[in-house]
């Protein structure tokens, strides 16, 4: 297990047999943070000069990417209409009726499972939050959505099969295809994720059918999809169909050529282009709105990161002190963080204001300055500063 996979999972347990969700953060007293959070009669939003004035989202379309208008989140969970939508090959036609879930590969029996028997299972609820792997500034971070998945645990079905010694890797291919020209072959391929078995094995991953409460909308991958807290989206394979054991490392386009960060790093004292699979969700926080409300501003934004519990949410404005922000009291491990700032002193003209956060193992966001040199549009959780006018 490399340093850094090490230190998340020592934090996560720690704070598991400590019994806290979140450390050093201040809750919000008397109101309900959402209560707070959704725009007052009166309150009313702030530009932002960084974004263009006629800014704004398209709506959703099948098989197109639509993202959220971060200026206006106002509720923990982000509606199913919302929600950000990335498909890579289309959105397939899908037979309810026939929906099978194969389990193959080196397992002690092969298994099939129809959607009712799924259901049937013992059911399994996880607030998770994620942003697409490309997610970044010209999107104003809007790639992103929190929601309730409820299914089965990914464990007791692959459990139920009995995973052999040999079986490290596990595949899951979804029901979306489209055509592949690999060293000037055109192949047909199906969209396909992998992960480790022990990442597989984690209570925290499900195949999931329900969004929020409802079946699983089409365009996120009903009948069923998986759903990898703490990883990007991508490792959240729609409408799947085929999990596969093996005892070798899958190659397929979206884990061995595309989502493949390539970035600058140290080996053993040589400066070296290192290719990384985007798995696990690199620390983040972004504001997303500033409101006015009687002379008084607020300044409101969110955190993804991989799971690892967090010391701190600061704000800085212009050249002052960095500022700790209050989070929504209801944040759990794997759901976003929303969190917001009561500034009681703003003057009028231009402000500067960025956020980072850090968490319990001292792992601070990252300035563009201190990122890794890369040059792919992988994994971008640099600090982010916004410039606003106040009138």
């Amino acid at each position: 297990m490399s340093d850094d996979r090490e230190s998340r999972e020592l934090g996560r347990r720690e704070v598991l047999k400590s019994g806290v969700a979140l450390s050093g953060l201040a809750a919000t007293a008397g109101m309900s943070f959402w209560s707070k959070l959704a725009l007052a009669q009166g309150e009313t939003l702030v530009p932002f000069t960084d974004v263009p004035e006629d800014y704004a989202v398209a709506p959703k379309v099948e098989g197109a990417v639509h993202f959220v208008d971060t200026r206006h989140i106002d509720s923990f969970y982000t509606p199913n209409d919302e929600f950000y939508l990335v498909q890579h090959y289309g959105q397939p036609e899908v037979s309810m009726d026939d929906y099978k879930l194969r389990i193959t590969g080196l397992v002690d029996q092969t298994l099939e499972f129809t959607l009712d028997e799924l259901k049937g299972m013992e059911k399994v609820e996880v607030d998770a939050g994620f942003e697409c792997g490309g997610n970044r500034h010209d999107f104003y971070h809007g790639l992103i959505g929190n929601a309730k998945w409820g299914g089965v645990r990914l464990k007791d079905l692959l459990e139920r099969a009995g995973v052999q010694e040999d079986g490290i890797e596990v595949v899951f291919y979804a029901m979306d295809k489209g055509m592949e020209t690999i060293r000037n072959t055109e192949v047909e391929q199906s969209f396909g994720r992998s992960m480790r078995i022990d990442d597989a094995m984690r209570d925290q991953v499900l195949v999931t059918y329900e969004m929020n409460g409802d079946p699983l909308p089409g365009y996120h991958g009903a009948p069923v999809r998986l759903i990898v807290p703490g990883w990007y989206g991508v490792a959240n394979v729609k409408w799947l169909n085929h999990i596969h054991v093996q005892d070798k490392r899958y190659m397929g386009r979206f884990m061995a050529r595309d989502y493949v960060t390539l970035r600058k790093v140290n080996v053993g004292g040589v400066e070296r282009w290192d290719e990384i699979s985007v798995t696990w969700i690199q620390l983040k926080s972004s504001i997303v709105r500033v409101t006015e409300r009687n002379g008084s501003h607020r300044v409101t934004g969110f955190v993804l990161n991989d799971g690892t519990p967090l010391e701190s949410i600061e704000i800085k404005i212009d050249d002052g002190p960095w500022q700790k922000a209050e989070i929504d009291p209801d944040s759990s491990q794997y759901s976003w963080k929303l969190f917001y700032l009561d500034w009681d002193d703003a003057t009028p003209g231009e402000h500067t204001m960025v956020s980072r956060v850090t968490d319990i193992n001292g792992q601070v966001q990252a300035t563009a300055d201190e990122m890794p040199e890369k040059v792919t549009r992988w994994e971008n959780y640099a600090q982010f500063p916004r410039t606003v006018m106040i009138s």
